[in-house]
């Protein structure tokens, strides 16, 4: 590890060596506030394993430089190459001592590493999509989303913000919204707060037989939440898969089949899917929709570094 009485970089100073500014047309944003930046890793969960650090969305390095200063190791993914050739210089010692690699690429399509927790400000705009692409892989993480995004993650069943995107995130881990970021940390400002989510893995208190047929039927009785539960398993066989699904609503208790899906709790959805799959085992569901958990609605726009 780095010496920890050495200074962390100046992210303004950061901006000026690497010559770039934030470009409102892209709802690109570079996080510049220290303070938060000095915050961001310690909301790892207690314990986490920080032998290999791995970052997305790089920027200037702000961050890449605070990882450094925790972790043995660290990756950073960097889909800009004027950027990522930027890190390589300026990190250019860390790279020397094989404590710190520059993949340059996209983080939805380039192989990432084995490694021990995440800590990121992902870009906005394929968040939910980079996010599922970490959460199977049951690392810790550190994550920077849009507000509304995170609250919707971490959100309760039974309160306006839960859906699809909770249940899906709750699947994989514990969801904890950890500290608000007002948008004056960021260069230029974005319009809206953001906010850092701490994600712990862990395995559901439930138990499901095929994990794409759960979320491909969560993402299907959520695209009706406002109809009880009975007849959206009736109207979405097309997304669910579900060959009877007046079967599956006969079989399932009244209980849960007169709820909405915001009132459902995780359990109650797995609860129901079993059912499904005792009725109706000839399902076809396309692994790649329920892989998907960005419902309609919560992919984000800005792409705060």
């Amino acid at each position: 590890m780095t010496d920890p009485v050495q200074s962390p970089r100046d992210p303004d100073a950061l901006l000026r060596r690497a010559g770039v500014r934030g470009n409102p047309d892209r709802d690109q944003h570079f996080l510049i506030d220290d303070r938060v930046l000095d915050r961001v890793p310690t909301y790892l969960p207690d314990g986490t394993d920080v032998s290999h650090l791995l970052e997305i969305g790089g920027g200037t390095g702000a961050l890449t430089d605070r990882l450094l200063a925790v972790g043995d190791r660290v990756t950073v993914v960097e889909r800009d190459a004027e950027l990522a050739d930027f890190l390589e210089a300026e990190f250019a010692d860390a790279i020397d001592a094989g404590r710190l690699t520059v993949l340059g690429g996209d983080a939805l399509t380039v192989d990432l590493p084995e490694y021990s927790a995440c800590v990121s400000n992902l870009p906005y705009g394929v968040s939910s999509e980079i996010t599922f692409r970490l959460l199977p892989r049951g690392r810790p993480a550190v994550l920077m989303f849009q507000r509304e995004f995170a609250e919707r993650m971490a959100a309760d069943p039974g309160t306006d913000d839960y859906g699809r995107l909770s249940v899906t995130a709750g699947h994989y881990a514990d969801v904890e919204v950890v500290e608000v970021v007002p948008p004056e940390a960021f260069s230029p400002p974005p319009a809206v707060d953001s906010a850092i989510v701490r994600v712990t893995p862990r395995s559901p208190d439930y138990a499901v037989d095929d994990a794409d047929f759960f979320l491909g039927f969560v993402k299907a009785i959520f695209t009706q939440r406002r109809k009880t539960v009975r007849n959206a398993i009736r109207n979405t066989a097309h997304i669910s898969g579900l060959s009877a699904p007046d079967a599956v609503v006969d079989a399932a208790p009244e209980e849960l089949l007169s709820k909405r899906a915001g009132d459902l709790a995780p359990a109650d959805f797995a609860s129901l899917a079993s059912v499904a799959l005792d009725v109706d085992p000839e399902f076809h569901v396309d692994s790649g929709d329920a892989g998907n958990a960005a419902a309609d609605g919560d992919a984000e726009t800005a792409d705060p570094r």
